[in-house]
């Protein structure tokens, strides 16, 4: 099934903002993958960051199509990419 990038941003408001449980799982995810930068540690905080960075990108990316359903401009640095 094939949906245009604002079907897809619909989808996301729906299930994650508009139904009740869907807001309880992103904040559960947001709570457990939403962390900031690991600065101790050497190597292994790098590393972690980066870890970390990689779990945040998917809470911005569900936050970013709910944001463009609800008309909120688009940061100049963030970017979609189609079928991810």
């Amino acid at each position: 099934m094939t949906m245009t990038p604002e079907q897809t941003d619909a989808m996301f408001k729906r299930v994650f903002e508009d139904h009740h449980e869907g807001r309880l799982v992103l904040e559960l995810l947001i709570q457990r993958f939403a962390r900031n930068a690991c600065t101790v540690g050497g190597i292994d905080a790098i590393l972690t960051t980066y870890k970390q960075a990689g779990n945040r990108e998917v809470l911005d990316h569900i936050v970013l199509r709910i944001n463009r359903t609800n008309g909120v401009q688009e940061d100049a640095n963030d970017h979609d990419e189609q079928g991810a």
